[in-house]
Order: structure tokens, then sequence, then C-alpha cells
């Protein structure tokens, strides 16, 4: 497994080129198969993948637990660097309601996490979203307090901006910020990866099937039940979705003259935007998981990369890629 750095030199880590986030196999896509999910986390350790994405909040603490007893339940515990999102606040009917990121909440948050994963430290922790009520600069002291005690390894961002970004680096190395990257959801391109590189902050990047949509798998209405939150994602509703299900055509066609599969050249194609950039695979099955470690062994010339831009154009799809209400709470997509 081809090894990427996150952050500088001096102050990084390596991972492996692909990451497995762990969020769908605790519910937010529709109901998920326990078994099946730590199966697919004991695969993805045996094919090399060392980093391993979670939320404190995927599930109230469920994807969690499910990766501790992932972890206890193979030979390749110490290969596995967990990174950890915290901050978000569910209420008892699962619904969202703010973020909390004060220095004593990321403490009570911190011992939740190390309790339910079995952990005695978490190799990359951070906010899941700016808390718009504490400056960044509290939030990754209280962090960085943290590192010093030996609980966390290294800090990340998630979904901020390049203000926020600058003004976190200032306090703490920063390893990488965590930040949806696809084919068509490519807004980092515009100031926030430019930031990062400048800073030498590596870039993990979630959505990169855009949840699905560009996997070369979605059907209209394909939607799991309730409990699936893509029922109040834009790009999953009403015309939206055949207009971006059109681009996916476009996109196919590549990929069968290549002999691959869609979400292949869509994993690839993240892989292919910079060295700093590792994608977070969101497989809940072992199926789907090789077919996204297929995506290893795409190789895109530059003949490619252009008929790819010119299937799926920048700007190109319908709708955005989340709720307004999440995306006012995005520091990421503030101008």
């Amino acid at each position: 497994m081809e090894q990427r750095r996150l952050g500088s030199s001096a102050n990084g880590i390596n991972v492996s080129a692909l990451g497995l986030g762990c969020m769908g196999m605790s519910g937010m896509y529709g109901p998920s198969d326990r078994a099946e999910g730590i199966a697919t986390i004991h695969a993805a350790l045996e094919a090399g993948i060392t980093l391993l994405d979670t939320g404190d909040f995927y599930g109230m603490g469920h994807n969690e637990m499910l990766i501790g007893e992932a972890l206890r339940g193979t030979s390749r515990r110490d290969q596995a660097i967990v990174s950890v999102k915290f901050g978000a606040l569910r209420d008892p009917a699962g619904g969202w309601s703010g973020y909390d990121a004060r220095p004593k909440a990321v403490k009570n948050f911190l011992i939740y996490s190390l309790t339910r994963l079995g952990l005695d430290h978490i190799d990359i922790y951070r906010p899941s979203r700016l808390d718009p009520d504490v400056p960044i600069e509290e939030t990754i002291g209280a962090i960085a307090d943290m590192v010093k005690a030996g609980y966390v390894r290294h800090i990340g961002l998630s979904e901020m901006g390049p203000e926020t970004i600058r003004r976190a680096a200032a306090i703490h190395p920063i390893v990488d910020l965590q930040i949806e990257y696809s084919l068509i959801s490519r807004s980092v391109e515009d100031r926030i990866l430019a930031t990062c590189r400048e800073l030498g902050i590596g870039i993990t990047a979630y959505g990169v099937l855009s949840r699905g949509l560009i996997s070369g798998h979605w059907q209209k209405d394909a939607l799991n039940g309730p409990g699936d939150f893509r029922a109040h994602a834009p790009r999953f509703l009403g015309e939206n979705v055949a207009r971006n299900l059109a681009l996916v055509d476009a996109l196919r066609k590549i990929a069968v003259e290549k002999n691959v599969t869609v979400a292949q050249i869509a994993i690839a194609w993240v892989a292919a935007q910079g060295t700093d950039i590792v994608p977070l695979i969101g497989a809940r099955r072992r199926d789907r998981l090789d077919e996204a470690l297929g995506a290893l062994l795409v190789s895109l010339s530059k003949e490619d990369l252009a008929a790819i831009e010119r299937a799926v154009p920048k700007g190109a799809a319908a709708g955005e890629r989340y709720a307004a209400a999440q995306m006012a709470q995005l520091d990421s997509e503030r101008a």
C-alpha cells in the first residue's frame, strides 16, 4: 500500500493512500449490518489501509464502539491510525443541535471517545466544525494540552476556511484538513487547497463518491429509508438527481474505455490531485471496499484528466452538497 504524508516532515504522520471512512456503518445512510461493518474494517486493515476515520456523533457513539470492537478482534491493531471528529451535538430524536468546542468540552468528549474506542490515545483529533461561539485558538489550545498529556498524537481540522486554518496553525501544527472533495464538490480548489499547501497541511477528502451519487451504482429513488440523511441532501432530490446522474453517465463512458468502474475512476481522480491528498472511502461492505481498492491501480494520464474534466466540469453538479441550514454552518463555504 502506497503511503502518503499528512502534515509537514517534522510534525506529520504517514498514512495509507486510501483511508476508510466508517460513518456509514452506523446508520447514517439507513440500516447497516454490524458484523459486515467489522468484517469490512478487518479487510481494510488486511489490505494495508491504516487510516480509520470516525466521529463521536456517528450513531451517538455507535461508530466508535464498532471500531473499538473491530480493533480488538484483529492482530493489526498497531497499524491502525484512528481519526476522530468531535463537537457535533445530537438530540434523542437523532437531530442536530449545534456544536460545542469549548476547552472543557474538548476534554469531556475526548475521554468518552477513548473509552468507547478502547484506546489510550487518539492519533488525529479534530473539531467537526467551527464553533461560532468559541475562538478556534481556544479549541486548538485545549487539544494541544491533550497532545502534551499523551492522549492525542496529532491535531486536524474539518471544513474550515483559509483564515481559520491559519489561526489554528499558529497555535499548534495541523496535520490535515478533512473536507469534502470530489468531481462534483470542488470548492476546496478555490482558496483552501492553496492555503493548506502553503502551511504544509494535508487533505483527507471525504465524500469522494458524493455519498454514493457518483459511484456508478446509484439509481434514482434509491434512498435507504427515513434514517438515510441523503433524503435531505439537495443533490439527491427532485430534478437534481437526474441531472447529476447524467454526469455519471458521461463519466461511465470514460471508465468503460479504461476498463475500470465509475467508482474507481472517481476515486482515482481525487487521488491524482496531489500526493498530499488522501481519499476516504465510505465502504460499508467488503465488496465495495474491494472495488475502491482497485482505484489504486488506475493511472490517469493528462488526456484522461482532460476527458474527465469535459465530462464533469467544475460546478456542473445540480444542488448543494448539504441542506441550507448545514451549508450555513460550514466555515469552509464562507466567502
